[in-house]
């Protein structure tokens, strides 16, 4: 279904005047069984669209908790096309949610781009997150994903000024994502006041949806963002739940869908 099935989840949630809670987790930590557990459960917890991350040894917008999830899979193994494993996994019992691959150009570059866009309509997948892919250089790999009707997603940040933000939407499906705080992921807050002047800025300007992250880790953050955008995004937060788990050895999966239904209930019930 590819950018359908996004442009769908984003139709539904707002006849119902709700945000779309999304979450994010990395492929392969701490295992790919694990990871895929936590994938599955994630829908049912109330994620309304899954950024699953695809490993890499060099994750430059990311924080410790990321960096250290990147570390762990690669450790473990974790090679691209288990990621899209886990993607196809997920099919087989739910043909609805929304699934965005996230992650760096190094992998992407070295499949080529239309055997990774491929791969993606393959196993489910239906839009593509690159952090470190400036627009200017992603004419390929959009037409290659266009022509497998899967979106490229890509990031405003506060730094973008109009004229930035012009070549920023150009081409962008799906949604854009909007970095609430200049730095790396988990480190830093997001100041609910003073995004939201600058999700109307990119919602205008991208005539799509503006899902915010790199900023969000409680509840209460989470509630107050989803009342002036379009969905929330929390990734960190999540996988610190992994962290603990390997401290107090308990199932990973079961805390990390613990902490994302708390998250998921503040962004849902944010505009009642």
């Amino acid at each position: 279904m590819g950018v359908s099935r996004i442009d769908a989840r984003f139709a539904e949630l707002q006849r119902a005047d709700k945000a779309a809670f999304v979450a994010y987790i990395m492929a392969g930590d701490p295992d790919l069984e694990t990871s895929f557990q936590t994938l599955k459960g994630l829908p049912a917890a109330g994620a309304d669209l899954i950024e699953l991350g695809f490993p890499f040894s060099d994750p430059m917008a990311e924080g410790p908790t990321i960096q250290r999830a990147a570390e762990r899979s690669l450790k473990n193994g974790t090679k691209i096309a288990h990621v899209f494993e886990l993607v196809k996994r997920f099919r087989e019992s739910d043909q609805t949610t929304p699934i965005i691959l996230m992650g760096y150009m190094n992998p992407v570059e070295n499949r080529g781009y239309e055997g990774w866009a491929a791969a993606m309509a393959d196993c489910g997948a239906d839009g593509l997150i690159v952090v470190d892919c400036p627009p200017e250089e992603a004419g390929e790999l959009t037409d290659a994903l266009d022509a497998h009707d899967l979106a490229l997603i890509r990031l405003a940040t506060p730094t973008t000024d109009a004229s930035r933000l012009e070549t920023v939407v150009r081409r962008t499906r799906g949604f854009i994502y909007y970095v609430s705080v200049t730095g790396v992921t988990g480190v830093k807050e997001a100041d609910a006041a003073g995004v939201a002047d600058q999700v109307q800025r990119v919602r205008e300007a991208a005539k799509l949806p503006v899902a915010v992250g790199f900023g969000i880790r409680t509840p209460q953050r989470a509630a107050e963002v989803a009342r002036v955008a379009d969905a929330a995004v929390v990734g960190s937060a999540l996988v610190d739940e992994i962290n603990i788990s390997l401290l107090e050895n308990v199932a990973a999966d079961t805390k990390v869908l613990e902490k994302a239904a708390i998250l998921a209930k503040a962004v849902h019930s944010a505009r009642e």
